[in-house]
């Protein structure tokens, strides 16, 4: 049998030898959460699983925000009803941001902040602004896209 003709495994060739990996299971990702797991009776073959939700539209403070270490997100509300995502890692040397206070994005490592409303560089040393980060938002829910 081929590695073609083998669903869900992956043959990998190493000094000669064929190794094979299986793919089945429901482990965890690079994120540390569990991969698979969606409502009751899991999620049927073929459809993708429903996103976790962040937050309540109502969790985020208007001029605010808040961070969401598990995923590595901050999610904004420059003003009433517009919601923002960004990568919660610096750009200076990869530290999480820790707290959405007074219009900024703050990282706690060396200082940097970034303006809720873009993800800007409101102060150094970031060399970069923070990534964007696609959401959804509906029926008053915020979930990662």
């Amino acid at each position: 049998m081929t590695a073609d003709a083998l669903p869900r495994r992956t043959a990998l060739l190493a000094g000669g030898a064929v190794v094979l990996v299986s793919g089945c299971g429901g482990g965890s990702d690079d994120s540390g959460g569990t991969v698979g797991t969606g409502g009751t009776g899991g999620t049927p073959p073929g459809a993708a699983p429903s996103p976790a939700v962040l937050a309540r539209t109502s969790d985020i403070p208007v001029g605010g925000g808040t961070v969401f270490k598990d995923e590595k997100v901050v999610v904004t509300q420059p003003v009433a009803g517009e919601f923002k995502a960004f990568s919660a890692v610096c750009t200076h040397q990869g530290c999480l941001v820790d707290k959405v206070a007074d219009g900024t994005i703050d990282c706690p490592c060396h200082g940097s902040k970034y303006r809720v409303a873009d993800g800007t560089v409101a102060a150094g040393p970031a060399p970069r602004p923070l990534p964007e980060e696609r959401i959804n938002v509906s029926a008053g829910t915020i979930t990662l896209a």
